[in-house]
């Protein structure tokens, strides 16, 4: 008869996260790096030090992005397993390093919807052989390298159909950064959730957790309902102030700790190095590789700049200038506002009761469609896949995930609870999507370019176009309305409706034919002067897609874009970043 190992009573308190790390995870380990709102981006860069050159690790974390770059530059990783590598701010992107991903390089690279990534780490939690999924990976290029861990069978009571059932994702160790802990290993998190306390169940030894503070029994004692993982799965803690740096933290200023924003000028700095190798390797010295420990970080950072990120700040935000609306709509205005016409029509016709936002300009184009349609008093949940639900995001701040958006939301919960409950169970819920290809069924690529390089990944958009209804928002270019795809990444059995920034293709349902049902001339863009616009919808349709579809007979005309949408869009966002 065998035991199971004694654990000890209380976790080992490190001084810091770089000796959390040293003590506890070795060459060849698995690590998983939890994902709230705030992945435990201290602990990552102590990972970074600690086995820098190895090429040894397998780490699996929701999205690869901002300081996580740190984990390709630093050499200590084999394997990632995720569902986004790229950039999300200020819009989704693709970046530089990892051009070759799709050839192993700078790792090698497993790719999931998120929320079948998460399903596999609720099947690890709970004891399960195999978690059951609707994501349609099967039926998408994400099937490939998933021999052992995907499959499909019989489904047991309608012949005919099939089932697809997912291994558990078993990391070793979980990191996970929280608000706060007690020295038991308590650990206290404040929604939205991301994966939740999934992942702390899921690793086979435990978790190795950083907090804002350290602080007595009797605090966490006091507020039992906010402690998302037990003692019993913490293995080592230890102090990391803003440990989730650059990205942010919400404290619900529990036991007095300050919440803070996203760094987004730290988070561009890292956008705009990661062009060259040579400043991308200059910018892991000076923030990783070349740091000491995070205190040093901290340091490094200054009093100043990490006082101007504490949110909710004592300090009232600048009333915002009234949107300038003296110059035209730009190509990607046009193209954000017909998205926005196009959902708030079909959210009056059909009834949805939620839009499920993806990034970029198809989350602009949902949130102001909930906005117009306020204004004639319809209202309708928007919900982006971390968790936040019923959003009313703040004006001036477009990133997808920022907590100024977390704090205006009436509900805040974690990916199964968002992509599950809301989008996948919820039939009156439209997902609002973007796309770098999509060809004429609109299947969507977000994955890989007709040269091998890398985009981004499917994020949760496999997820949503596998189970609702949807509208694809997607400047047309013949390049990315493509006659055939380099990768399928998101099946479009589901959408209704493509949105270009000259009109709207629909479709009577699945396997039929789109056609253009509404025209609005396209103005100047990427390139394009006056002169070489198409002169007419017939020739937009030839000259700007490489889809061979017709212009319907009872084509609407599109009036221009108005001053009011003009505004709200500029309202929203003020700097331009989707202009």
């Amino acid at each position: 008869m065998t035991t199971a190992p004694v654990r000890p009573s209380t976790p080992h308190l490190a001084a810091g996260p770089d000796e959390l790390v040293r003590r506890f995870v070795r060459e060849g380990d698995h690590v998983h790096a939890a994902a709230t709102m705030s992945r435990p981006n201290a602990l990552l860069n102590a990972v970074c030090r600690a086995f820098a050159g190895s090429q040894s690790l397998t780490v699996s974390t929701t999205a690869v992005h901002s300081s996580a770059h740190a984990l390709a530059l630093s050499g200590a990783v084999r394997k990632v397993i995720t569902g986004f590598v790229g950039d999300t701010f200020p819009s989704p992107r693709p970046n530089r390093l990892y051009r070759e991903l799709a050839d192993g390089k700078p790792f090698e690279i497993e790719m999931w919807s998120l929320l079948s990534y998460t399903q596999r780490l609720m099947a690890a939690a709970l004891g399960q052989p195999f978690a059951t999924t609707g994501s349609m990976l099967a039926e998408t290029d994400l099937r490939h390298g998933k021999e052992g861990s995907l499959h499909l069978v019989a489904h047991p009571e309608e012949p005919g159909r099939s089932v697809t059932l997912l291994a558990p994702l078993r990391p070793r160790f979980t990191l996970f950064h929280g608000v706060c802990a007690d020295r038991r290993g308590n650990v206290v998190a404040v929604p939205p959730l991301g994966e939740g306390a999934w992942a702390a169940y899921a690793a086979t030894e435990g978790v190795l957790a950083s907090v804002e503070a350290i602080v007595d029994d009797e605090v966490i004692a006091a507020m039992p309902d906010r402690v998302v993982i037990p003692a019993a799965r913490v293995l080592g803690l230890c102090e990391a102030p803003l440990g989730a740096h650059p990205q942010s933290l919400r404290t619900g200023q529990l036991a007095g700790i300050d919440g803070y924003v996203d760094d987004y000028a730290f988070l561009t700095d890292i956008v705009s190095a990661c062009k060259d190798p040579r400043t991308a390797a200059a910018w892991y010295e000076e923030w990783v590789g070349g740091v000491g420990s995070h205190a040093e970080y901290l340091e490094r950072l200054g009093e100043r700049r990490r006082a101007s990120l504490v949110f909710p700040s004592d300090t009232p935000r600048a009333p915002q200038a009234p949107a300038d609306v003296s110059t035209a709509p730009t190509e990607q205005e046009q193209l954000i506002v017909l998205g926005a016409r196009t959902v708030a029509e079909l959210v009056r016709e059909r009834g949805y009761d939620t839009l499920l936002a993806g990034i970029g300009t198809s989350h602009m184009s949902a949130w102001l469609a909930a906005r117009l349609l306020a204004r004639d008093g319809i209202q309708v949940q928007v919900a982006a896949e971390l968790g936040l639900q019923s959003m009313d995001p703040e004006a001036g701040d477009v990133f997808l995930f920022s907590q100024r958006h977390a704090e205006r939301s009436q509900m805040l919960t974690g990916v199964a609870e968002t992509l599950g409950g809301a989008v996948a169970a919820n039939p009156r819920c439209l997902g609002v999507l973007s796309a770098a290809e999509i060809d004429p069924d609109a299947n969507i690529n977000t994955t890989l370019l007709p040269d091998g390089r890398w985009i981004t990944g499917s994020g949760g958009a496999n997820d949503i176009a596998s189970s609702v209804d949807c509208v694809v928002i997607a400047v047309a270019s013949p390049r990315r309305y493509v006659p055939r795809l380099t990768h399928l990444t998101s099946p479009g059995l589901h959408v209704r409706d493509v949105v270009s920034q000259f009109g709207r293709f629909a479709r009577t349902g699945p396997g039929a034919a789109f056609e253009l049902t509404s025209w609005l001339p396209p103005v100047a863009g990427r390139g394009r002067t006056p002169e070489d616009l198409p002169d007419g919808p017939e020739a937009a349709v030839r000259e700007l897609t490489g889809w061979d579809v017709g212009v319907d007979r009872f084509l609407t005309d599109e009036k221009a874009v108005t001053t009011e949408e003009l505004a709200l869009l500029r309202t929203m966002d003020p700097e331009g970043c989707y202009r």
